[in-house]
């Protein structure tokens, strides 16, 4: 009881901060807004005729991927802000294992991301991006597996790093490639060999690919748009999670312990 005690008041924690920082509630939207609205319809506008389907939908469901995987992540490198603040430095002190914070972090960034969903989700109606019930209910379904992929991603980055500095300078060189290795905004299914190593390698691929093979299965197109199977992108995800987290949390008690 305890530890989900503990659980509850870290992720609660996240959310609280999210709800109660507006700017960040609309950073959170004016990148998504770009990406589907300009870019999206742009591409929709140029491409869509000749390659057979519609740039701003592949765009969009992309964007959700991406967003869902980066928004978790970076809130897993926050947690290097916290340990230098006041408040989180109580809390490393606490008698509480490492490890329930890490799992407590995961959690809470999962619910922020998820709340910033709701926003994207809002300028995919916005743009009429069609959806059926069926695909809402398969992507809601995975949306827990995306922030967790994302969340186990941060932990590995956040375990080898020392201060906010080192984060500032080292995430968004991880994370940025990942946006056009993954295919958020452009088919990745032909390319150069180096190319193609780093894409399947990123786990942003897995993330943007897994939401695709379910909002477009049984579609005329999925083998257009779609990398791998559901079971596939699963497969990964689930494999990349467990051992990025587990190596990123262990690396993480160790260094606290060496503090």
């Amino acid at each position: 009881m305890k530890t989900i005690n503990t659980l509850l008041v870290i992720a609660m924690r996240d959310l609280t901060k999210l709800l109660r920082d507006r700017p960040r509630i609309l950073a959170s939207l004016i990148f998504p807004f770009v990406f589907i609205g300009i870019l999206g319809n742009s591409l929709n506008s140029n491409l869509s005729a000749d390659v057979g389907f519609s740039f701003l939908t592949f765009v969009f469901v992309g964007v959700v991927g991406q967003n869902l995987f980066q928004s978790t992540a970076s809130g897993i490198i926050s947690l290097i802000e916290d340990r230098e603040n006041d408040f989180s430095q109580s809390m490393f002190i606490a008698p509480v294992s490492r490890y329930t914070i890490i799992l407590g972090k995961i959690i809470g960034e999962s619910l922020v991301a998820m709340v910033q969903l709701l926003g994207i989700i809002v300028i995919g109606l916005v743009f009429q991006i069609p959806f059926t019930w069926l695909q809402i209910v398969s992507m809601v379904i995975m949306i827990p597996v995306v922030t967790l992929l994302g969340g186990a991603f941060g932990t590995l980055v956040m375990a080898n790093l020392t201060n906010q500095k080192q984060a500032n300078m080292i995430f968004p060189f991880l994370m940025f490639p990942q946006f056009f290795l993954s295919g958020v905004f452009s088919p990745i299914k032909n390319l150069p060999v180096y190319l193609m190593v780093l894409s399947r390698i990123s786990p942003m691929t897995y993330a943007v690919d897994l939401m695709r093979s379910v909002y477009y299965a049984g579609s005329p197109i999925y083998d257009k748009v779609v990398l791998h199977s559901v079971g596939t992108n699963l497969l990964v995800v689930g494999i990349m999670t467990v051992v990025m987290v587990t190596l990123g949390t262990v690396m993480f008690v160790r260094n606290e312990k060496n503090r």
